[in-house]
Formats: C-alpha cells, structure tokens, sequence
C-alpha cells in the first residue's frame, strides 16, 4: 500500500465533552474511554497495523503541534500539518491532499477523523479496502456510510441506490444534514439511508479536479503551493491561504454537488463520540444502567447515570437518574441526560462571562 496515505483530522475543540475536553486539550487527546491510550493514539494505532509509517499524517490546529508530537511520536515535523485557525473540513483536506499530490501524484488518501471509536477493525478494514479499490479503477469521491440502528438526529445520512456499482459500493443518491426526529424516524424505514461517518476515500488527483470544478478558489489557493509544500516557506504560506480560505465542509463544499459520489456501507462498531450520551451507549454499565469512569465511585438506589471523574476523587450518588455528573480541572458539571445538547451552549455562556478561564 505504497500509493495510500492517511489523513488524520484532527483539529476539533470537542466542546460537547466539557468539561473534560477543553480548548487547551481536547478530547481527541484525552483518554476518554479510560482504556490507557487517548482516542488520536488509538486512530493512528489502526492505521499503522495497515499503512507505513511515513504515510500517515495528521492535520491539527497549530497550537496542539506540541500534543500530537508528544502523544504520536513516530511522526516526523512534515507528517503534522498545522492549520492556523480553524475553516472546517474543506480546506483541511485540500491541504494535506495537495501537499501528498506534490510528493507522490499516484497517491490515494483515507481521510478520517481522530476521535471516532472503532470496535472491529477487521469489518472497518475490510470497508476501506473496498473503498480504495474503486477509488484506484474509478474517478470517485468515496464516503463510508454506517448502517443506522436508530433515528438519531445528531449524524447527517446519506441515501444510496439499491443497484450495486460494484460489490460492495454504491451510488449516492442524496446527502441530508441532521435531520428532525420524524424525518430520521422515516429514513430507518426506508432501509436506504446510512449514517454519514465523515470518512472518506479518493486519489488526490480525483479530489483536486473536484475543488477545481466545485471549489476553484480554493483550488487556486492551494494549487499556488506546490513549491512551498515540503520546505520552510510551507507554514508561513499556509498561514496566509488559510486567512483566505472559506469556512466550509467537505460534505457541503464538494460531495453533495459532485456526480462520481459512491458509499461504501459498512457496520464495524462505530461511534463518533460526540457527545456524553454517545459514551454513555458504549460503556459498561452496572446492573441499574450506571456507567462508570472512575474507580472510587459509590451509588445508592441510582438508576441510568453515567459518572465520569478522576481515579483518586471518591464519589457517592445517592437516589438519582438518568444524570451526567462529570468532573475534571477542578469543574463539575451535573446535567440531565436528555439535555446535554445544550452543553455547548454552557460552554459559550461561560467563555462570555468568564473569558477562557473554563473554556
């Protein structure tokens, strides 16, 4: 797998996991699931059961260059592309794709997030390697899509058609963003939505023609960087495009205008832990439903809670349910579980009222 290269993203704040995850350290590198490795260790330790070394990079925010150094040590300066500030998926990935276009035009990239879970690597694998090989015969922009198990609102969903454009690959249909309960509720029935995993698979040559038709200023932008690619004009290059790049996803940008757009369906244990209530669904739980992070914690007559606090710190829970209680850096967060969406919210409430003090 000489030509196939992986993409890290791994740029995100991570706000709905606060107080855990912070703007100074966010969540793809903080042990979240409490197994010894934080969740970017755990993405590069899947890649690299399958691709070199030298061929997966990772795309961050400059200022967490030092966390993903000290967490992803094997990767040399040039495999850590630091964006400035951050403009969504888009000019993420045209970065990284350009810069590997430049060193090896024949290459095929996976691009993927940093902070997903991922229980059986083997199904995963087996979905990439049916995504690349279509990519290496067809000009295709591959996505992989996950089989849905409920109509939940917090993913985007692909619709595909039903006749196979080869084993295993299909032709997109539509691209819908998150959608209302209802309207999720009639997808699951259909039996022809997957869940968009914000996964992808394409040669480099393929997604730059797409950002020339569908994106060309970006294109341009990033096209100008060929000679700065690989030397040490390459940051300060960066830094200027970015402050002109548009604030746009992949998926809005390209994917849902372009016309060689396939999915591969898959079903691999995956969750995109975006939020507590995502943790919670795939933890351990006790036999009144608690799920516990955290080795001195006591319940009482609780029900449905999940409890996330530091190994030394002793709580005791008594005659309540269905709770996030969740401490970390000396915050404590108590919310009821059915409305941790407004997390964020808090979050920017804070950052008005005290700066970056609990950001």
């Amino acid at each position: 797998m000489k030509q196939t290269y992986a993409i890290i993203m791994a740029g995100g704040v991570g706000s709905r996991f606060w107080p855990v995850s912070r703007a100074a350290h966010p969540k793809q590198f903080i042990d979240i699931l409490g197994t010894g490795k934080s969740l970017i260790r755990q993405t590069y330790e899947r890649f690299v059961k399958q691709l070199p070394t030298e061929n997966i990079y990772v795309v961050t925010n400059e200022s967490y260059r030092k966390l993903v150094k000290e967490q992803l040590p094997e990767l040399g300066d040039d495999q850590i592309l630091g964006e400035p500030l951050g403009r969504n998926t888009a000019p993420c990935i045209a970065y990284a794709s350009y810069k590997i276009h430049q060193k090896d035009p024949t290459a095929t990239v996976i691009i993927a997030p940093s902070d997903h879970l991922i229980m059986e690597e083997d199904r995963f694998f087996e979905c990439i390697n049916t995504g690349l090989d279509f990519a290496n015969k067809e000009k295709s922009l591959i996505t992989i899509g996950i089989q849905p198990n409920r109509p939940d609102t917090g993913y985007g969903y692909i619709q595909y058609m039903e006749k196979e454009a080869a084993k295993g690959v299909n032709e997109v249909k539509t691209f819908t963003e998150k959608p209302s309960l209802e309207i999720a509720k009639t997808f699951l029935e259909s039996g022809d939505f997957l869940w968009n995993a914000g996964i992808f698979i394409f040669k480099t040559s393929t997604i730059k023609h797409a950002f020339e038709k569908h994106l060309p200023d970006m294109h341009k932008l990033f096209k100008d960087g060929n000679k700065h690619y690989g030397t040490n004009g390459e940051q300060e290059f960066i830094n200027q495009v970015y402050e002109q790049c548009s604030n746009i996803s992949i998926d809005y940008g390209i994917m849902e205008k372009a016309e060689n757009v396939y999915v591969v369906p898959g079903s691999f244990g995956w969750s995109d832990l975006g939020t507590w209530n995502s943790l919670y669904d795939i933890l351990e739980k006790d036999k009144n439903g608690n799920a516990l992070v955290g080795t001195l914690v006591k319940l009482y007559e609780s029900k449905g809670n999940l409890i996330s606090v530091p190994t030394n710190k002793l709580v005791v829970v008594k005659g309540v349910k269905d709770l996030i209680i969740v401490e970390a850096d000396n915050i404590l967060l108590v919310c009821e579980k059915s409305r941790e969406q407004e997390v964020k919210q808090i979050v920017t409430d804070l950052k008005l009222e005290y700066g970056e003090k609990y950001n």
